[in-house]
């Protein structure tokens, strides 16, 4: 028997345990990932489970969806005992998963991507548009199974990513950092989704880095330290700077704005940058400078050109059109790796496809991109005692928290692959870095490390290309703000001082102004 809260949701204090995990362990060579989890996940209420990266959540969260089997401990799902080996187990056991980077075909239609894996269900007919047309109503989804996943925006397709798991008849679901990628309005539809699931009765284990969000949607919230359970608590009795201290024993860091130290000489200075696509531009018109000292913030919804124009001025785009200038130097027709030795360093929005080689060891992802640079070569030959030094500087510097240089980089949690990374990009003081979401899925305490780094360098003259969908860092970080829409800038100009998000999420969204798309 369940009890109810005045808003009709279940009590987080005494609804029906639907997820039950007790001394739940899980070792892997050189590293104690979870030992003694205990957590109870009640019908009907939003759970959140917070905690720095390297803390355990990704491989307990795994063990729950069945992608790793625990060393030690118990499962019950819906009271029953359950052992999962597989993703399939666990669907079947009433348990899926929204992962942060969506799995969808993007030629195909809502009802193909839905059905895709589970035709056995409703067929891939009638049937099955009746049964996502019901539950798309039933849980305030507001999704057409007949259009195109191409034409759907990163809001829409995350909302398709749940249907995917309420289609296979998902009691329990798990979100993984769920609005990484979404502009606050998009935030606010996916917390009224979650309330629509919790009122209907499902249980929603929600993974986020964003505590004050994690307080505004959830129930309770566990907090995971070094893989294990440090406490549990109401959602309604703690705050985001409780939380930041069980996290990481600090208080919870604010990229707050500082002093200008934007200087006459300009760094980088793009003039009508543009980049042909199959069916339109993908990018258009792009025209800025940015100033020695100056963090310039670029928003956008993903999708839009961020990712065309980071690569446009790194060289990794051909066919771009316009002119790309570094400290007065054209850099037309210059490959990726001599424009880095011209002074650009990148830190890339994958991390894993394009900054590190996670099979090899931190300080062979040290030389990686700086290959041709000392302290990596002696002559025309890697030196190895020099690359190897150094990277025992960066991780010292730059806090990365690891055994030893000779650990492989996939070993490492994401915020600490994150560090190496700036510590790489930021040696040899380079005189523009290009930062693509550079705190995107990383805890607060490595967040806070980050923006220092940043903020520090600025002062020191280094000017900052800074790409990011979290709006609190780009009002914080940034000294100015263009927001790209369809490939354009929009001829607004916001000020960090004064812009709110809702006011950026407009302009990203072209809700703001019907010139929203024209050329800046």
């Amino acid at each position: 028997m369940t009890t109810s809260v005045p808003d009709g949701t279940t009590n987080p204090e005494t609804g029906d345990v639907v997820v039950r995990l007790r001394g739940i362990g899980k070792t892997f060579p050189g590293v104690i990932a979870n030992h003694d989890i205990d957590i109870d996940v009640r019908r009907g209420t939003v759970h959140a489970i917070v905690g720095e990266n390297g803390a355990g959540k990704s491989t307990l969260m795994k063990i729950l969806y069945g992608v790793q089997k625990p060393d030690s401990g118990t499962i019950e799902i819906q009271g029953r005992p359950v052992d999962l080996g597989s993703p399939s187990d666990a669907i079947a056991a009433g348990v899926g998963m929204v992962f942060q980077h969506f799995m969808l075909a993007d030629n195909f239609t809502v009802l193909e991507n839905v059905v895709l894996g589970a035709e056995k269900l409703h067929g891939i007919g009638d049937a099955a548009r009746a049964e996502i047309r019901r539950l798309s109503e039933a849980y305030g989804l507001d999704i057409d199974p007949d259009v195109l996943v191409e034409d759907l925006g990163v809001g829409a397709r995350q909302r398709i990513e749940i249907l995917k798991v309420l289609y296979r008849g998902a009691s329990v679901i798990i979100l993984d950092e769920p609005t990484a990628v979404l502009v606050p309005q998009e935030v606010d539809e996916l917390f009224d989704n979650l309330r629509e699931l919790k009122a209907e009765g499902l249980a929603v284990i929600f993974i986020s880095h964003k505590l004050d969000e994690v307080l505004s949607v959830a129930d309770t919230v566990t907090v995971v330290r070094r893989g294990t359970t440090v406490d549990t608590r109401p959602a309604a009795g703690v705050t985001s700077r409780q939380l930041a201290e069980l996290m990481v024993g600090s208080e919870l860091p604010s990229p707050s704005t500082e002093a200008s130290t934007v200087t006459e000489r300009v760094t980088l200075h793009v003039a009508d940058l543009g980049l042909p696509g199959e069916n339109r531009p993908l990018l258009e018109g792009i025209s800025f400078d940015i100033h020695a000292g100056e963090v310039l913030g670029i928003a956008g919804v993903e999708g839009n050109g961020q990712a065309e124009l980071v690569e446009a001025i790194m060289g990794m785009r051909p066919g771009a059109t316009g002119s790309v200038r570094l400290s007065g130097a054209d850099l037309a027709g210059l490959s990726t790796r001599r424009r880095r030795e011209a002074g650009i360093g990148y830190i890339p929005e994958d991390r894993h496809r394009h900054a590190l080689l996670l099979d090899a060891p931190l300080w062979e992802n040290r030389v990686l991109g700086h290959q041709t640079r000392e302290p990596n070569v002696s002559g025309p030959f890697i030196d190895r005692k020099g690359a190897r030094s150094d990277t025992q500087r960066i991780v010292e510097e730059y806090d990365v928290r690891t055994p030893g240089i000779d650990v492989l980089a996939r070993a490492l949690s994401g915020g600490n692959q994150q560090k190496l990374i700036i510590g790489r990009e930021m040696t040899g003081e380079p005189s523009l870095l290009v930062a693509a979401h550079p705190t995107r899925g990383v805890d607060v305490g490595a967040q806070a490390a980050i923006w220092d780094h940043i903020k520090r360098a600025r002062r020191d003259g280094l000017a900052v290309l800074l790409i990011s969908a979290d709006l609190d860092e780009l009002i914080g970080l940034s000294d100015t703000i263009r927001v790209i829409l369809r490939g354009r800038l929009v001829p607004d100009v916001f000020d960090p001082a004064t812009v709110t998000p809702q006011q950026l999420g407009s302009a990203m969204t072209g809700a703001g102004d019907d010139a929203a798309g024209d050329v800046a």
